[in-house]
C-alpha cells in the first residue's frame, strides 16, 4: 500500500514509441535492422517485439514529425530520446543500417560508437556488445 491507502498496481514498460510521418516504413526499417517480429501493423500504428520478449518498439503516425537536431542547437528541435543498439561488429552494423536507409550523423563524439539517423531522422547509437563478465 502507498500513502492514502491506494494499492500499487503492477506496472511494466510495454514499448518505446517513435513518431513518424510513415510509421509502416519506419517499423519496416527497425524490423529489418533488429530482426524483430511485427505484431501490429496498421496505417497509423505499428509495434515490433523482440523474439525473447520484453519491451518493444512502436511507431505512431505524426504528420507534423520533424527530425530532431543532432547535436542539439539552441532554438532547434531537440532530441528527446535515442535508442542504443549493441552490435557484434560495429562496421558491419553501420553497413547494415546504411543499406536499410540510415545515415551516419555528421558529428561522432566517440570512436567506438556510431551515431546514426534512421530514415525519419531519429538518432540511434550502434556500439559493440560489452564483453561477458
Amino acid at each position: 500500500m502507498v500513502e492514502g491507502g491506494i494499492g500499487m498496481p503492477r506496472l511494466g514498460l510495454s514499448a518505446t514509441v517513435l513518431d513518424a510521418r510513415d510509421p509502416v516504413a519506419l517499423a519496416g526499417f527497425y524490423q529489418a535492422l533488429l530482426g524483430w517480429e511485427v505484431v501490429t501493423q496498421e496505417p497509423t500504428w505499428c509495434t515490433l517485439r523482440a523474439p525473447g520478449g520484453g519491451a518493444g518498439l512502436s511507431f505512431q503516425l505524426e504528420p507534423l514529425h520533424e527530425a530532431p537536431t543532432w547535436p542539439a542547437e539552441p532554438e532547434a528541435g531537440q532530441m528527446q530520446l535515442h535508442l542504443d543498439i549493441a552490435v557484434d561488429d560495429l562496421a558491419e552494423g553501420v553497413a547494415l543500417a546504411e543499406s536499410l536507409g540510415a545515415r551516419q550523423a555528421a558529428w561522432q563524439p566517440q570512436d567506438d560508437v556510431r551515431v546514426m539517423l534512421d530514415p525519419e531522422g531519429h538518432p540511434f547509437c550502434l556500439f559493440p556488445h560489452e564483453p561477458a563478465r
